[in-house]
C-alpha cells in the first residue's frame, strides 16, 4: 500500500510540475547576440588561406563553420555578398611547434596553432566594425604523426576560432 501511494505522489509531481512552470511565464531568451533589431542579413566571403604550412581543405572548413555558427545562432539570413553584417579575411598561419621538452632535447608534445584574421563590417552601424586576429591552438602526442590528428585538431581549433569571433562580434564580447 505504501509503495503504490509514493507512485501516485511522484506521477503528481511529474504531472503538475510542467504545468506550474506555464503559469509562471518565465521568459529566458538568450540568442547569444546584442545585435540592433535592425540588422537582419549577413554574408561571409571565403577565407583563402594564405599561410606559410598549408591545409588544403581549412579554408573551406573554417568558412562553413563560421556560416553555421551565424546560421544556427542568430535569426539572421546569410546572404552571398553585402549582408548588414559583413566577415572576410584570410587564414594568415598555419603551424606546429615543439612544447613539453623532456629529456635528451625530445618534446613530449607538439602544439597545432591556427591563426585568422577577420574584417567585421556593420553596414548599419561603422562605429562597430574592426579588423582583428584570433589565434587559437590544440597540443597532440608529439609520437603521433600530423597527418593523423590533424582533420581533429584542425576541427576542435576551429569550433575555438568560430565561437571568438562570434563572441566579438554577434555578442559584442
Amino acid at each position: 500500500m505504501a509503495s503504490i501511494k509514493k507512485v501516485f505522489i511522484y506521477l503528481t509531481i511529474l504531472l503538475v510540475l510542467p504545468l506550474s512552470f506555464q503559469e509562471c511565464k518565465v521568459s529566458y531568451s538568450f540568442t547569444g547576440t546584442s545585435l540592433s533589431p535592425n540588422v537582419k542579413s549577413f554574408s561571409v566571403d571565403y577565407f583563402s588561406n594564405h599561410a606559410g604550412l598549408v591545409n588544403a581543405t581549412l579554408s573551406q572548413t573554417f568558412t562553413e563553420a563560421l556560416k553555421d555558427k551565424m546560421e544556427k545562432q542568430t535569426s539572421l539570413n546569410m546572404e552571398s555578398k553585402r549582408g548588414d553584417l559583413e566577415f572576410s579575411g584570410q587564414i594568415s598561419g598555419y603551424s606546429t611547434k615543439p612544447i613539453n621538452i623532456k629529456e635528451g632535447d625530445q618534446a613530449s608534445q607538439t602544439r597545432l596553432t591556427i591563426t585568422v584574421k577577420v574584417k567585421y563590417v556593420n553596414n548599419l552601424d561603422h562605429g562597430e566594425d574592426w579588423d582583428k586576429s584570433f589565434s587559437a591552438y590544440s597540443d597532440y602526442d608529439s609520437a603521433k604523426m600530423l597527418t593523423d590528428v590533424e582533420d581533429g585538431l584542425t576541427e576542435e581549433i576551429t569550433e575555438e576560432l568560430v565561437e571568438d569571433i562570434f563572441n566579438a562580434s554577434i555578442a559584442n564580447w
